[in-house]
């Protein structure tokens, strides 16, 4: 039986179609991925840690850099990332028809409201209710700065409701590669480590506050090994593979 029989089953929609996972993989992993490994010197670090892994689950990362979405979804294997679907800002990414286009057709990605209209509330928990993996940034907008911010609960919220795994990633170097307000990474190849952390779940008793509470730190101890070149305790890593 098919990993992916539970969306295969599923009426059909950009989100679940096997015809549309093909196009996206011609344009994540033969467009999206050589352009980006080949102007940064990307490592990933603890693919290990998802060996085995399948089925729906929320990927909660830190956010500075439109380089983010493009390296989780190179880096993670592509069983993970086949029907993967980013949460992006409605208020950009969804406001212009060629945008809308590209986002959809590189990252599956699903609008989310900045505005605190709630016209859009509920879109992420039909899709992960459908068996839909999402990629979520639970600090809301890009770092300014490069230093982390305060985590969201939604995304924690999301996984205690639907019952799923938290996959938890560091993005380590992506803000000096390409910080916020350019239009293209620094010339040099820039370093840039994606870490991949093992699956969590909410501990007994604990509130979607205390969990998301809990996931950044874990992302935060990630960055921090990795950053300050400690032992993560992974066996592997992968050198800027493409």
């Amino acid at each position: 039986m098919s990993k992916y029989s539970h969306l295969l089953r599923l009426p059909k929609d950009r989100f679940t179609s096997g015809v549309m996972a093909g196009f996206r993989f011609v344009a994540q992993r033969m467009l999206l991925k050589p352009v980006v490994w080949s102007i940064t010197d990307v490592t990933v670090v603890g693919r290990e840690n998802l060996k085995g892994f399948n089925g729906a689950f929320v990927v909660v990362a830190n956010h500075s850099s439109h380089l983010d979405a493009p390296l989780i979804m190179g880096s993670l294997p592509q069983r993970l990332a086949r029907y993967l679907a980013a949460g992006a800002a409605a208020d950009y990414f969804f406001d212009v028809w060629w945008r809308r286009g590209l986002t959809a057709l590189f990252f599956n990605a699903f609008p989310i409201d900045r505005t605190g209209t709630a016209e859009r509330k509920g879109v992420s928990k039909k899709l992960l209710g459908r068996g839909v993996p999402l990629l979520v940034f639970p600090e809301g907008t890009r770092s300014k700065t490069g230093e982390m911010g305060d985590f969201k609960p939604g995304a924690a919220g999301l996984s205690m409701l639907c019952d799923v795994p938290i996959i938890p990633i560091a993005l380590v170097g992506a803000s000096d590669a390409m910080p916020r307000g350019r239009n293209w990474p620094k010339p040099g190849r820039p370093p840039v480590t994606v870490v991949l952390g093992a699956p969590m779940s909410a501990a007994p008793g604990e509130n979607a506050e205390q969990f998301s509470a809990r996931i950044a730190q874990e992302v935060r101890r990630l960055h921090a090994s990795r950053s300050s070149d400690g032992d993560l305790g992974y066996d592997t890593s992968e050198k800027g593979a493409a």
